[in-house]
């Protein structure tokens, strides 16, 4: 078995990317930090990929994915991911820090989030490649005198028409909008403070609104009640750490914040329907 460190590596933008922004279209054979990727991470900053050619193989969150041609993906800073496999590639990469999103974009970008890849149209992806080319051809003209706002703006336009296509996925007829609109600001609010914060008033009271309404807005959206997405993303980051790192379950429990380690563990099982050791034994390479 393998050390594992004791978090999960955190990869930051590399120095020569100051303005918080990098796109490059890319082949397996441009990729000089392949086996830096290859290895489970998170990314400081939010990645987006459109698939021109060939197959990425990639795990996030112990969830497998394949971006085939005319695809999109999106990995948000908090996911923990590696690229398995690479298969004759040629894709577009745009990475941006935080500061840099329009924040009308990264609000929506929080609330659809964790996505799965996504095919498109050929129309719908060409016009992506379109606002890409714009961005990669402004990236390199960095004597513009209005270079940084000009690359700002032309990756923001990208990430906005990226962003669109993931939302336009057909909604169900039994989701009415206001019942959405409530769980998708609840699931904001839990990926802010799920680990200081555990009990649904704080939820409720951060919305405006009261706990009752609340549990129906999110049991109708999702067929589950709050506490049930609580717990959710709590048992999420206890799997990241159990596997990703070489933290006790104790040390996990205080991480996420539980002084009581038999409730936690008690909660991951019954959240789980495995003890925590367990989870770690069956999931270690």
């Amino acid at each position: 078995m393998s050390k594992k460190s004791a978090s999960i590596p955190v990869h930051t933008m590399p120095n020569e990317f100051g303005l918080g922004i990098a796109i490059a279209r890319a082949s397996v054979e441009d990729l000089e930090d392949i086996d830096e990727i290859n290895q489970v991470h998170r990314d400081a900053y939010h990645v987006f990929f459109l698939q021109e050619k060939g197959t990425s193989h990639i795990v996030v969150d112990f969830q497998d994915y394949n971006l085939t041609p005319q695809s999109i993906g999106y990995i948000h800073p908090l996911q923990v991911h590696r690229v398995a496999a690479l298969v004759d590639v040629k894709f577009v990469a745009l990475m941006v820090n935080t500061e840099n999103l329009n924040p009308e974009y990264l609000a929506l970008l929080q609330s659809i989030a964790p996505v799965k890849p996504l095919s498109l149209s050929g129309e719908a992806f060409a016009l992506l490649m379109e606002a890409a080319s714009l961005c990669l051809k402004l990236y390199e003209r960095k004597d513009e005198k209005l270079y940084q706002p000009l690359l700002k703006d032309s990756c923001n336009a990208l990430v906005g028409l990226i962003a669109a296509q993931f939302i336009a996925r057909p909604q169900t007829a039994e989701t009415l909008p206001r019942f959405e609109a409530v769980t998708k600001a609840f699931k904001t609010e839990v990926e802010r403070s799920f680990i200081s914060q555990k009990r649904p008033a704080y939820y409720a009271q951060s919305l405006n609104i009261s706990v009752p309404y609340l549990n129906e807005c999110v049991k109708n959206a999702t067929g589950h009640p709050v506490t049930y997405h609580i717990a959710q993303r709590v048992a999420l980051e206890a799997k990241r750490l159990l596997v990703h790192s070489g933290k006790s379950v104790k040390e996990i429990a205080a991480d996420l914040g539980y002084d009581d380690y038999p409730y936690f563990s008690r909660l991951f099982a019954k959240t789980t329907g495995i003890t925590a050791l367990e989870f770690r034994s069956k999931n270690r390479d």
